[in-house]
Formats: C-alpha cells, sequence, structure tokens
C-alpha cells in the first residue's frame, strides 16, 4: 500500500490547495476549532464539481461529545443523504454511546444508508473508554479507516499506542494518525507507528485585506478575527514530500 496524506480542509479553497499540494483525500469539515463540523451542501457540490481527489465530508452535526440526541441523529441522516446524492467517496462518524464505547448499532444504522459510500471513523475514536475493544468493533462493522492519536491530545503524544493499534489493526482497518501532525514530527510518527496514511490540517494563517476594523467589538470566541486559516500548497507538498521519500521511496 502506498503512503498518501489525507487533508482535513476547512472549505473549498483548503481543499484545492490540498490537491495542488499532491493530497489524495480531503476530510471536509467547517469549524475546525470545534473539531471539525458538517459542511454546507454548497461547499461539497462544488468541491465535487471542481476536484479530482476524493471527498469525504465529516457527519457532525455539533462541536462537543459524540452523544448525540434523537434529533441530531435524524440530522446526521438527512447530511448523509445529501453528500450521497453528490457522489462523494465517502464519509467520516463517530458516535458514542454513554458509556464511552462506540454506539454499534447507530453507527451501522448510517453505514447501511451511506451505500454505496465508504465510511471513516474519527477521533471520537480516542474518546472510547477501550480503543483495543473500539477497534475490533469498527472491523466488525466495516469501517474502512480510523482516525486517531492514539488516545492522546497529539498523535506525536500517542505514538506507542498508535503503533500498537497498526499491529492489532494487522491490515483488516486502516490506522490513520491524526492531530498535530507536520514537518517536524511526521518522519518519526512513521517509524515509530508503522502506519502508511496520514491526516493534517497543514494550514497557514492568513491575514485579512480589511482596511477598516472595529476592535471594539467581536463576533465570535477567536481572539483575532481580521485572520483565518487556510491550507497551504507548500506545507501540504512538504508533507507528501516526506511520506513519500520515507514510505514509498519516490
Amino acid at each position: 500500500m502506498k503512503g498518501i496524506l489525507e487533508v482535513c480542509a476547512n472549505g473549498y479553497e483548503s481543499a484545492l490547495a490540498a490537491q495542488n499540494g499532491g493530497a489524495k483525500r480531503v476530510e471536509f469539515c467547517d469549524n475546525l476549532a470545534e473539531g471539525g463540523t458538517t459542511p454546507s451542501y454548497g461547499q461539497i457540490a462544488f468541491a465535487k464539481k471542481n476536484l479530482s481527489i476524493e471527498v469525504w465530508p465529516i457527519i457532525r452535526p455539533r462541536g462537543g461529545d459524540f452523544l448525540y440526541s434523537d434529533i441530531e441523529f435524524e440530522l446526521m441522516k438527512e447530511d448523509i443523504k445529501s453528500f450521497k446524492s453528490l457522489n462523494c467517496e465517502g464519509i467520516v462518524i463517530g458516535i458514542l454511546k454513554t458509556d464511552g464505547s462506540v454506539d454499534k448499532e447507530r453507527t451501522a444504522e448510517l453505514i447501511e444508508l451511506a451505500k454505496p459510500m465508504k465510511v471513516a471513523f474519527h477521533r471520537a475514536f480516542d474518546m472510547s473508554n477501550d480503543m483495543e475493544k473500539a477497534l475490533e468493533d469498527l472491523i466488525d462493522l466495516g469501517i474502512v479507516r480510523v482516525l486517531t492519536s492514539g488516545g492522546a491530545s497529539s498523535a506525536i503524544g500517542g505514538a506507542e499506542n498508535l503503533g500498537k493499534l497498526v499491529e492489532q489493526a494487522n491490515g483488516r482497518i486502516e490506522i490513520m494518525p491524526g492531530a498535530g501532525v507536520n514537518k517536524d514530527n511526521l518522519k518519526t510518527l512513521i517509524s515509530k507507528t508503522g502506519a502508511v496514511n496520514y491526516h493534517a490540517s497543514a494550514k497557514q494563517f492568513v491575514k485579512s485585506k480589511m482596511l477598516y476594523r472595529n476592535t471594539d467589538t467581536k463576533m465570535g470566541s477567536i481572539d483575532d478575527e481580521y485572520q483565518y486559516e487556510l491550507t497551504s500548497t507548500d506545507v501540504v507538498m512538504e508533507l507528501v514530500g516526506i511520506i513519500n521519500k520515507e514510505i514509498n521511496n519516490i
């Protein structure tokens, strides 16, 4: 299996930068500051129309935990139907029960609804009460990939656990390290975990071009609202280069 980079894209411009930098897949998210929520139909429609790489929207109706109400679950199903109509290659989900175990029943329902799209499981996995058990549950369900930091706040911090998960998976499911993956730690992650594919936002801050700035009020909780984050083509190229050198031997 050839190693690839998946980019967590916070919009079409980031997804385009990911494609231009050599990424093979984007996990499409809104609200990265909350860990990612479901992107708009318009963003995904535009991406599917104009991009050639795989587009996998996250299905997450809100930030916070991964225990969803009946209404939230119905919203997730409606979003899946919408993205299926756009012929997305896959979706990314994550649902837990109150005790921290994988909600197998609801996950199975979403997998069935998503067909023929493939389904990956996001970092809700890292919040589970037993990652070894959760991994076996996801394998049984037919999940194709797990995005995980190994239960730590960053992939490099969870590198030892990531290596154990790769061994446990033994090719039955893809373990994809993510959270804080960058040019300074990617080579170490490759050597320590044995994982093939990696996940990164590869983002940089872009300064606002506004000339007039009202500094007396704010629209949200971000400290500096006159800048925003976008994926950088150059950063993506750098990460892809490391993967090619360390895994693909190009």
